[in-house]
C-alpha cells in the first residue's frame, strides 16, 4: 500500500533543514530519482525513500530552481505568499491568497 501525501500540488511548502520554500508541482508516491542522486546526500541525512516525495519550484534568496524533496523534510508554509519562480504559470492558473496556494491549470491536470 502506497502512502498518502500530506501535502498537494499548488501548495506553498518550506524545507524544514534548509532555508528555501516552493510550490509543489508534482508528487511521487515514493521516491522516484537515480540511484546517483540518492546517493550523493550524506548518508546521516539521506531520506527514507518508503514516503512521498514532493518536485517543487523552488527559491532561495538567491535563485529559483526546481527541487526534488522527501515529506519529511517539509513543512507547511505559513507565509501566504506567492513564489517568484518563472516557470509557475507554466503549471498554475493563479494564487489563492487567502488559502496561500496556487490553482492548477487545467491543462496539466491528470
Amino acid at each position: 500500500m502506497l502512502p498518502l501525501a500530506k501535502f498537494g500540488i499548488g501548495q506553498i511548502v518550506k524545507h524544514r533543514l534548509f532555508d528555501f520554500r516552493g510550490v509543489i508541482f508534482d508528487v511521487d508516491p515514493v521516491f522516484n530519482n537515480t540511484e546517483e542522486w540518492y546517493n550523493s546526500i550524506p548518508e546521516e541525512a539521506r531520506p527514507r525513500k518508503d514516503q512521498p516525495f514532493y518536485h517543487l519550484l523552488a527559491e532561495n534568496e538567491e535563485t529559483e530552481y526546481i527541487a526534488y524533496v522527501s515529506e519529511q523534510n517539509l513543512l507547511n508554509d505559513e507565509t501566504h505568499t506567492p513564489v517568484r519562480h518563472p516557470q509557475v504559470r507554466d503549471y498554475f492558473s493563479g494564487f489563492d491568497k487567502s488559502a496561500g496556494c496556487y490553482r492548477l491549470r487545467d491543462k496539466r491536470a491528470n
